[in-house]
């Protein structure tokens, strides 16, 4: 069969999903960082420099096989940025998922406003300036002076002129910066990957299962207000982005072909965690969040995702599940749990992945 190109998702506007999306990524990304020590800009920079992301019709990586007895679940691990113009060949991957009898997909977090459709509709215009920085401080203001001068030089390349992020708080200017330069690198954030698989498990009738943990908001339009007014200690955040930008994106382009070309041993010693645990520490840190109760999340989502990968192990013959790279290479992930759990794991290449490790992983 032809290969599949992934479809990348459109843009959405900054609505209350968009707004708190950044809360949202304490569950959608794993908690630990591996090393992610920062090369020496002149390196770096002849990296970026040179990088280039692979296109046209790549595999992508081989199967985790998880198993206790007859019963084997096979995980694709996840990751992003990935090469904006590759066709993925899902030939593998569909053929597993033709013969599972579920598909499990990524720990994931859901935001529910305690509201009816009028009420969510109410709530659109005390969004607006939910970006800006709280008692009217521009970037500048809010970030140290070498920051700034940094952002200045990379805002100019990524973002030319606009004039609209100087009012916002670190950690969207940051975001936005990122965006920015991943999509100048050939990288997109998304890569389609599950969006991909669900319509395979819909083409061959598999139940799709989302491993989501929801979150309640009692008073929406309060936890917006909340959001708006309070103080985030997002500086360090905004600098590690800066890092990443300027030093970095060789290594992220070349960490999404080893995804796309399925080259597990680089994938190995490629850092995974980037700028990330900072910006996820500035937001769930911060005293609005714990207010709100986002700041044990990341957890739970991990925990509802491992509740249902267990499941599907105990009641089916053959499950296909997503989970993030993160999750699946790291001794104190996620893979790593469920052979604590007593499963038996095997990268594709064959080896024991989960490592020593794995026995002191229980919280």
């Amino acid at each position: 069969m032809p290969p599949v190109t992934c479809a990348h998702p459109r843009p959405g506007r900054p609505r209350l999903r968009a707004l708190l999306a950044l809360l949202l990524l304490a569950g959608t990304t794993p908690a630990f960082a591996q090393s992610n020590a920062p090369a020496t800009p002149s390196t770096a920079q002849a990296v970026n420099l040179d990088a280039v992301s692979v296109s046209g019709v790549q595999p992508g990586p081989g199967l985790w096989k998880v198993s206790k007895g007859d019963h084997v679940m096979w995980v694709l691990g996840t990751l992003s940025p990935l090469p904006d113009h590759m066709q993925w060949k899902t030939d593998e991957v569909e053929q597993t998922i033709a013969g599972s009898q579920e598909v499990l997909g990524p720990p994931s977090v859901s935001l529910k406003p305690k509201t009816n459709f009028f009420g969510k509709l109410f709530l659109l215009p005390s969004l607006v300036g939910a970006r800006k920085n709280p008692d009217g401080q521009t970037l500048q203001q809010a970030v140290p002076a070498p920051d700034y001068a940094r952002w200045l030089v990379l805002k100019q390349q990524y973002l030319g002129n606009d004039r609209g992020v100087e009012d916002w708080r670190p950690i969207f200017a940051a975001v936005q910066l990122y965006d920015k330069a991943i999509k100048r690198h050939g990288l997109t954030a998304s890569g389609g990957v599950k969006d991909t698989v669900r319509d395979l498990a819909k083409k061959h009738g598999v139940k799709f299962t989302v491993a989501r943990y929801t979150m309640l908001v009692e008073e929406p339009r309060n936890a917006v207000k909340t959001f708006k007014t309070s103080p985030m200690d997002d500086r360090e955040c905004f600098g590690r982005t800066l890092d990443t930008v300027e030093r970095d994106m060789g290594r992220i382009t070349a960490r999404a072909n080893a995804w796309a070309t399925g080259d597990i041993e680089a994938l190995r010693g490629l850092p995974m965690n980037d700028q990330r645990e900072a910006c996820i520490a500035a937001v769930t840190e911060a005293g609005f969040a714990k207010q709100l109760g986002f700041s044990d999340v990341q957890r739970k989502a991990q925990a509802t995702w491992l509740a249902a990968a267990e499941q599907a192990l105990g009641s089916n013959a053959q499950t296909f599940a997503l989970l993030p790279m993160e999750e699946v290479l790291s001794p104190r992930g996620l893979m790593a749990r469920l052979k604590a759990g007593g499963y038996q794991v095997e990268a594709p290449d064959g080896s024991d992945e989960a490592g020593a490790d794995a026995q002191t992983t229980h919280p």
